[in-house]
């Protein structure tokens, strides 16, 4: 029973207690401290307007009760002698106290505590009246003093209820508490004593109506308090999205459009501007007013409103067009139609991406496949008429001479090395080149290069000389790659130089880059071959009968690249070639 009984009693307890820190605790958000920090401002502001008004109402009366003292008003004779002339002392010891409140109001104290000025400036008034009827003997109902000073309070800072509750019951408790405990009556001689029923009744609404319209206007602003700090943050929020879509917007690397259903261009990004070879964004919407004439095909803008109005979207729309300068360049269109609600039509959206490489990297795969077949086409056919006539022979044992085995192996040969050599330009291409580091000599990888490829200049009949030093700084590089590079310079060189050639390799140091140089003294390039010779599948003038898809330089371009050098050549007609590339020093 005692258990229940304590649970009984901790119920309305609890609810009192979560009310009371629910009303005075601390702030336990940011948006709630945001509130009372505007709330204490606000009060601020208005405590000065009010004291401003208190004032001038109270000079007002002081003005009366001295006006009063040589011309009598017959409405003040109904008071007690003792109020009649005393009540301008009572006046200028309230008018000391605002002036009091003036001067703290700009101190620091009173900016960052309005509530205890509040207090302090209510008190100064409503008090002095009562201490001064204390000290005279007497109890003072000042039913007008009060109904001004709460009224005006309620009116003028209609914020913090708790405050204008404290003001008004510390006066009543004072008035009520010390009037009775001291045994004073009021100098009223048909009310005497200081409990009268109607005073009481009217003070008690009069206080209640204004800390509940202060109440409720309290709760009202801290609810648009609230709302507009949510609307702020969203506004904010949208602020953050939209400048980071116009981020994407301005960076993309597509062009981004909107354009209208009669052909005109509403918006666009600057690489749209770019891909149409204009600087400024406005000037694609101010000069596209028909982008039919964007087209090299005029019928593609009418295909693009067909497909739209079909499907509602177009994917992988690639057409010509023409560039400000009048250059042609490829693009491709993704995009969708945008309606409204009832299902009009009200712009078309998307992107549009230069696809002009990708166009031309598959006219050089076209060519590729060209090459592929010519040139892997004669050693195969080679070796099937060997083969056939041999198997037309009528012996039953055919004999098969050496040379005839050595031509089959030598056009095996060639087939493998150009298999090997699309292989490792697609893969280079895909995946880029792959090098395995290490700290290397350069004159190593030179002299393993050169021992290989001794049978080959024996067959040539050409001198290589090496000039590399032992003394270089090593380089970080893969010397596999290193190795093909030399042997690919070596190799291009024979090939397309008759027999009795003079090679030169050589390497110095530049700064903090390895110079490296294949030199012979053979027919030459002209300039507009050396322009081209790295390129892919290039093949020289000169290169006679030999079975080549022009990918050995390509490849040694692509590896020096991935080395962090450069590769280039030095040459002109009958004046010999002198290839050069660089390597940075570990």
């Amino acid at each position: 029973m005692g258990k229940v009984a304590r649970m009984l009693m901790a119920t309305p307890f609890t609810t009192v207690q979560s009310w009371w820190r629910k009303t005075f605790s601390a702030p336990t958000d940011g948006i709630t401290t945001l509130y009372r920090a505007w709330r204490n401002r606000f009060l601020w502001q208005r405590l000065r307007l009010w004291l401003w008004l208190a004032l001038i109402c109270l000079l007002s009366f002081t003005l009366r009760d001295i006006y009063s003292l040589f011309f009598p008003f017959a409405e003040l004779q109904q008071l007690p002698e003792v109020l009649r002339t005393q009540r301008i002392v009572i006046n200028v010891a309230m008018l000391a106290t605002l002036i009091i409140c003036f001067a703290l109001h700009k101190t620091k104290l009173g900016r960052h505590r309005p509530d205890l000025l509040f207090l302090g400036s209510s008190w100064s008034i409503s008090l002095a009246s009562q201490l001064f009827a204390t000290i005279r003997g007497f109890a003072l109902p000042d039913t007008i003093g009060w109904s001004l000073l709460f009224l005006s309070q309620a009116v003028l800072m209609p914020v913090c209820w708790i405050l204008h509750l404290l003001t008004q019951v510390s006066v009543l408790i004072y008035y009520f508490g010390v009037n009775t405990a001291l045994g004073l009556k009021t100098p009223i001689p048909d009310h005497p004593g200081i409990y009268n029923v109607t005073f009481i009744l009217y003070i008690f609404w009069f206080c209640t109506i204004c800390d509940i319209g202060v109440y409720l206007y309290d709760r009202l602003q801290r609810s648009e308090f609230f709302a507009r700090q949510e609307l702020e943050s969203a506004y904010q929020k949208l602020k953050v999205a939209e400048a980071k879509y116009r981020s994407i917007f301005e960076n993309a690397v597509e062009g981004i459009f909107q354009s209208s259903p009669d052909g005109r261009y509403i918006t666009a990004n600057p690489a749209l501007a770019r891909i149409y070879g204009y600087s400024l964004v406005d000037e694609v919407t101010a000069n596209f007013t028909d982008i039919e004439q964007l087209y090299v095909d005029p019928n593609r803008r009418a295909e693009f409103v067909r497909l739209m109005e079909k499907y509602g979207s177009v994917s992988e729309f690639e057409s010509q067009i023409y560039r400000q300068d009048g250059s042609i360049v490829w693009i491709s269109e993704k995009a969708y139609a945008v309606r409204d609600e009832e299902g009009k039509l009200l712009y078309y959206e998307g992107l549009i991406e230069d696809i002009t490489q990708r166009k031309q990297t598959e006219e050089e795969l076209r060519v590729f496949f060209h090459a592929v077949s010519h040139d892997l086409r004669n050693p195969v056919l080679g070796t099937l008429m060997v083969l056939k006539n041999l198997l037309a022979r009528s012996e039953e044992n055919i004999a098969i001479s050496r040379s005839i085995l050595e031509r089959m192996i030598q056009s095996s040969d060639r087939q493998l090395n150009l298999i090997n050599s699309l292989m490792e330009t697609h893969i280079s291409e895909v995946q880029g080149v792959v090098l395995q580091r290490q700290t290397v000599q350069l004159l190593t990888v030179v002299e393993a290069a050169i021992a290989d490829l001794e049978p080959l200049l024996a067959q040539n009949q050409a001198k290589l000389t090496n000039l590399v030093s032992a003394d270089l700084p090593l380089v970080n590089a893969d010397p596999t790659q290193l190795w093909r590079v030399f042997s690919n310079l070596i190799v291009n060189a024979l090939k397309h130089n008759p027999p009795e050639l003079l090679l030169t390799i050589n390497a110095t140091r530049k700064d903090e880059m390895i110079y490296c140089t294949v030199s012979d003294n053979g027919v030459g390039i002209s300039q507009q071959q050396s322009e081209r010779l790295f390129d892919l599948y290039f093949r020289g003038a000169n290169i006679g009968n030999s079975v080549s898809l022009g990918l050995g330089l390509y490849l040694c371009k692509q590896i020096i690249h991935a080395h962090g050098g450069e590769i280039g050549v030095n040459s002109a007609l009958d004046a010999g070639a002198t290839f050069w590339f660089t390597l940075p020093i570990s």
